[in-house]
């Protein structure tokens, strides 16, 4: 016989790509959940995970039960939004997902706060270099800097965010100046490798003199957005950076606007949420919470964050 509780411990186990992704969400050890599964298998009187190497795939029966199981959950979390409402709280587990900077600055402290506010929730908050569509079957809300692609999911935006072309005033000082953007190919460009994502065809527009492409030929690289921000503190070269990232800096004056007729395309700050999840209170609660907090945006007050560290 299959409990619930069988049903949302397989529906973790069908939505990891490994036992060890399924014991770090389920807060467990790996033996831990070769255990369960085993133990679950047994009851069934059939294999429901294939084991090859690192990654598992459902069988067929395993497919079979974890789409029943979501019906399951699902009608599980709805009773219980159902009841929290008629007694005005928000309860259950909240799965929260953002960039490494961004989160550490701007989400961590809404976490915190919600937390205090609802103690009848828990709240996991995973920190990653790059928030994914992907992520939505395990996640309630993934929180996203930038166009968050043609998938099928609800997005909603959670605050405005220029891409800002800056460098430090040292570096600035020591070149040429630049009146367009085709003068940056005889610059030092530092880039932030995302994806798949062509990063050295930077775009532009202006406000008269329309649209500009140029293809950069990047004196440095990284994947960290943290990394390539100090590099371009220390005067490393040009880069373009999320307002959120780099504002203390600029009103600060340790790194000045490149170009400023000239704005690269903007990264608005957006929740991306699972049709699946969007329903509940207290991922209804959470997003509010956050759109208060960012507005107006912290970047753009006249005490705008400190220096952070991310993507974006």
């Amino acid at each position: 016989m299959i409990t619930s509780d069988d049903l949302v411990f397989f529906n973790v186990v069908a939505g990891s790509v490994s036992l060890a992704e399924s014991a770090r969400k389920l807060n467990v050890t790996a033996p831990a959940v070769t255990q369960r599964l085993r133990a679950l298998e047994q009851r069934v009187g059939m294999r429901l995970v294939e084991r090859s190497g690192r990654r598992l795939s459902l069988t067929d029966e395993g497919a079979l039960v974890a789409s029943h199981g979501m019906a399951v959950v699902d009608a599980l979390e709805a009773l219980s939004d159902m009841l929290a409402g008629r007694r005005n709280a928000v309860s259950g587990h909240l799965h929260v997902v953002a960039p490494h900077g961004f989160g550490r600055l701007h989400v961590a402290p809404v976490v915190d706060a919600f937390a205090r506010a609802h103690p009848g929730v828990t709240v996991a908050l995973d920190l990653t270099d790059n928030p994914a569509a992907g992520m939505l079957e395990s996640s309630d809300v993934i929180v996203h800097i930038g166009r968050p692609g043609p998938l099928d999911q609800i997005v909603t935006t959670l605050a405005p965010n220029r891409r800002i072309l800056c460098a430090s005033p040292g570096y600035l000082a020591g070149v040429p100046a630049l009146r367009a953007p085709a003068d940056l190919t005889r610059h030092r460009c530092l880039v932030v490798r995302e994806n798949a994502e062509d990063v050295t065809l930077w775009r532009f527009r202006h406000a008269t003199r329309g649209q500009a492409t140029v293809r950069i030929h990047p004196a440095l690289s990284s994947n960290d957005g943290a990394v390539v921000r100090e590099w371009a503190l220390a005067g490393q070269g040009i880069a373009i950076r999320s307002e959120w990232d780099v504002a203390a800096d600029l009103a600060q004056g340790r790194l000045k606007q490149v170009l400023p007729g000239w704005e690269p395309p903007s990264a608005a700050v957006v929740a991306m949420l699972g049709t699946r999840h969007g329903r509940s209170a207290r991922t209804t609660a959470f997003l509010s919470s956050l759109r208060q907090s960012l507005s107006p945006p912290p970047w753009r007050r006249k005490d705008p964050a400190g220096p952070a560290a991310g993507r974006g």
